[in-house]
């Protein structure tokens, strides 16, 4: 196992009923003005806003609001709260929603900090210095945001999807109520269920030898996800499953699943990231429409862990051929991905890549041919047209 450092300073507030706690949270930050950031009218039209609202108001709490963050989130909406940021004179950041609200909370964060302009961190033109407080209530379970140092935002200039991982911009508290999450569409279940899978499937899928805990609580995490995320395809209300997949979605981007291990793969979301640029997708489905063809093409270069993989999270017995074991359990992986109505192919989104557009992304995923990408097998910009031709 290799050395690690483990840094988790988000406060978790659990439950039912627990985003009437937020005037308190806010409170004990010592801040005199919120920005109240969100995404869709869902958040009023629920009546969740009015009851945030109310119980800042209670606290004694000023606030002001900026909804309209849209999935993928945007630099121009970043840019918006920015400036309202400071002509109101805000020090603390609330955001209500799912990864794409917090994601933009923390652009807003660190503009408002460091000044200048906010994409220079997530073109790494800058290191961020400074971020404003930033609390969460949790609306949708995928991204792990709440959670995370990480956030992702689109330049609608050239349409890039860029991350910027730093410790700063992690959430003082999150509020976590699984019930806030009853009303979302299948789909967007699906699609978060996915997103919780990757991330700790990104992180499993690494070159160290000895790192058993680790390694079993990712693959408990895995079928932990799979095993509740059917559940809810047949009875969305049920808190149990819902609880079950929304503390998933923050301890699967927390570091935890990464501990010793030399950080995983990450090739899955760089070659999203483009496809979520260009066209737009739903996260999580997009990161199933390119999974199977990534697996399938670097799964020689360490075909013991994904046997692991198979015979771990799917109980696929291992043999002698672990090929073809290996081979089984993307297969089961894919037909998990089916049951939930995900796509494993880029056609399944509705879109037919061509030609040029497969030089386009590869062009981009590759920093313009200036970058190898992942670990289990180093992806150069031809290997990345490689994979998105397969996934096609």
């Amino acid at each position: 196992m290799l050395n690690f450092e483990y840094y988790t300073p988000t406060r978790v507030v659990f439950g039912k009923n627990t985003e009437d706690q937020v005037g308190r949270l806010v409170k004990e930050q010592n801040c005199k003005k919120v920005l109240v950031h969100y995404g869709s009218q869902s958040a009023v039209k629920s009546g969740l806003l009015d009851r945030i609202y109310a119980s800042l108001k209670e606290a004694s709490i000023e606030y002001v609001s900026l909804g309209g963050v849209v999935p993928n989130p945007r630099i121009s909406k970043a840019r918006e709260g920015i400036e309202l940021c400071r002509k109101e004179g805000v020090d603390f950041i609330l955001a209500v929603g799912g990864g794409s609200v917090i994601d933009s909370a923390k652009a807003i964060g660190y503009g408002v900090a460091c000044g200048g302009d906010v994409w220079d961190f997530y073109s790494k033109k800058r290191i961020p210095t400074g971020c404003l407080p930033i609390g969460c209530v949790l609306t949708i379970a995928a991204a792990g945001s709440e959670m995370s140092n990480s956030s992702v935002l689109t330049n609608e200039e050239g349409w890039l999807k860029r991350g910027c991982n730093n410790d700063l911009c992690r959430c003082r508290f999150a509020v976590m109520n699984p019930e806030l999450t009853y009303t979302l569409p299948k789909y967007q279940t699906a699609s978060g269920c996915v997103d919780i899978l990757m991330h700790t499937m990104e992180r499993y899928f690494n070159n160290n030898q000895s790192m058993d805990l680790t390694d079993h609580l990712c693959e408990a995490l895995m079928r932990t996800v799979m095993m509740n995320g059917r559940i809810l395809m047949q009875s969305p209300e049920n808190y149990d499953a819902r609880a079950e997949i929304m503390w998933a979605g923050s301890l699967s981007h927390n570091g935890l699943m990464g501990c010793g291990t030399d950080g995983g793969d990450w090739s899955c979301h760089q070659l999203e990231h483009e496809l979520g640029g260009m066209f737009d997708v739903a996260h999580g489905a997009g990161l199933a429409a390119v999974w199977g063809s990534w697996a399938r093409y670097v799964m020689d270069a360490n075909v013991e862990r994904f046997a692991q993989f198979a015979c771990n999270v799917f109980e696929i017995p291992c043999g002698s051929d672990l090929k073809e074991a290996a081979l089984k359990g993307i297969e089961a992986m894919e037909q998990f991905y089916r049951y939930m109505e995900m796509p494993t192919s880029v056609s399944d989104l509705g879109i037919t890549l061509t030609d040029e557009q497969i030089e386009t992304l590869s062009y981009k995923c590759s920093f313009e041919n200036t970058r190898t990408i992942g670990v289990v097998k180093k992806l150069n910009m031809e290997d990345m047209a490689n994979i998105y031709r397969m996934a096609r």
